[in-house]
């Protein structure tokens, strides 16, 4: 999940005191609740080993070698390599019925973990020219070792599973490293549904800013597109005592930084839909006392209407170019700096219907509907190819107010990790639900 913000937000956890009535008449299903009770000491093995052994985005080769071992070991034939490190394979149901894909993103953060797990993240790398830690601060470790849970129940009823389940395992959530590809987009761009295309397709996160034993799921938009940017302000360098025998691309930069703030508040009607415009890196100069050639600038872009995106692709081009020419400096913009995520979109339709699953798991005061999110997340790509639903689920303890919590992507994120359970539970009571609701109808349809 790629974030522009901390996630806490006081309608999401308003929302969690009224929860959403049930849609449907789903029931929750008893061997839902015995094949989580005999994965859960797997599962949990699984995470903190994923925890202890964390990769980087398209650098997945321990995570990935360990999850194929696994599936080889429930009887499966995974398939390896796709988008460099992804892993898929199919569970192959007794009974004729339709298809459905889950996922489960592997990659962690070039984050120096701070917690006091016994499981810790130990491991460093050079990240961007610098020495950093690894840490699993987003759940990738998490959703990994649920969907694992979730093959080794499914398997185990295969006999009478009807239709057939595509397990994806993915890299590169988080985003490839410069000048590679990678992640969803590389998936399917390698042919991922060209020889299965799933008739519904499912996925969650963990969220810190829900209690732990609750999710949320609406149907339409979800979490925002997002884009990079990246602004090269380029002047004239001089010695600090001097400015005026150079051109300062510093305050040109300041400048830009400024006046980039108005593409939103004074351009873009936020009545409507949200958008951001935030900053997250500036790099130029190297002593205190000399003005530098070049500033660069670093930032994301959150929109949930392509018109939005469009539109303040072009104002904050614009606005650099313009503010850095009336310093005497030029800008070189590149908005958007690659091809960025679309808008991530559960389909209405499906989302109505399985709601009633989650609530059959859970109960209807644990399902919530959540605003709408800014965080990105790639799985808008196969929501775009098929209908889909993704959902989140609480991940911080009881006692601990979710608002205060780390977030996702903080080195002190804490996953409680009875939301383990949860995640296998919601996704089986789902893929269940589906897969034998689409088998029924269609049988229903040819007898009728």
């Amino acid at each position: 999940m790629r974030l522009s913000r901390p996630l806490a937000s006081p309608v999401l956890l308003a929302c969690a005191l009224g929860a959403l009535a049930p849609s449907a008449a789903a029931q929750q299903r008893p061997e839902v609740d015995a094949a989580a009770g005999a994965v859960r000491d797997a599962v949990v093995a699984w995470r903190r080993d994923f925890h202890a052994h964390p990769e980087l985005s398209n650098r997945e080769e321990r995570t990935a070698a360990t999850v194929a071992d696994a599936l080889r070991k429930l009887g499966l034939k995974p398939r390896t390599g796709i988008a460099k490190h992804g892993v898929v394979a199919i569970i192959e149901g007794g009974k004729p019925g339709p298809k459905i894909a889950l996922r489960a993103d592997m990659d962690a953060l070039p984050v120096t973990e701070q917690t006091d797990l016994p499981f810790a993240s130990k491991v460093t790398t050079t990240f961007a020219g610098q020495t950093t830690g690894v840490m699993h601060a987003c759940g990738h470790d998490a959703h990994t070792g649920i969907l694992l849970g979730v093959a080794k129940a499914l398997v185990a009823m295969k006999k009478d599973l009807p239709g057939q389940v595509m397990l994806v395992f993915q890299p590169s959530e988080e985003g490839a490293p410069a000048g590679e590809e990678g992640g969803a987009s590389l998936m399917l761009k390698e042919g991922l549904f060209k020889d299965f295309k799933p008739d519904a397709m499912f996925g969650l996160h963990v969220f810190s800013t829900l209690p732990v034993g609750t999710v949320a799921v609406r149907g339409g938009p979800l979490m925002a597109a997002s884009d990079k940017f990246t602004i090269k302000v380029k002047g004239r360098q001089t010695h600090g005592s001097r400015p005026w025998g150079g051109i300062d691309p510093i305050a040109a930069a300041a400048d830009i930084i400024g006046s980039a703030q108005t593409v939103v508040s004074r351009r873009t009607d936020i009545a409507k839909l949200p958008a951001v415009v935030s900053f997250g890196s500036i790099h130029g100069g190297i002593r205190y006392n000399i003005i530098p050639d070049e500033v660069e600038l670093v930032g994301t872009i959150r929109t949930f209407d392509e018109g939005v995106r469009k539109t303040i692709h072009t104002d904050l081009a614009n606005v650099a170019t313009h503010v850095a020419a009336a310093h005497g400096a030029s800008a070189e913009a590149s908005v958007p700096d690659g091809a960025g995520n679309p808008v991530t979109v559960n389909d209405p339709e499906l989302t109505a219907r399985m709601r009633s699953s989650l609530v059959a798991a859970l109960g209807a005061d644990k399902v919530i509907e959540p605003p709408l999110q800014m965080g990105a997340e790639d799985f808008a790509y196969y929501a775009r190819e098929v209908p889909s639903m993704f959902w989140f689920v609480g991940a911080t303890s009881p006692g601990i107010d979710p608002l205060k919590a780390p977030s996702n992507h903080s080195p002190k994120f804490l996953l409680d990790e009875a939301a383990l359970d949860v995640g296998v539970r919601t996704m089986l009571q789902v893929s269940l639900d589906y897969l034998h609701g689409k088998s029924n109808a269609t049988a229903s349809a040819a007898g009728g």
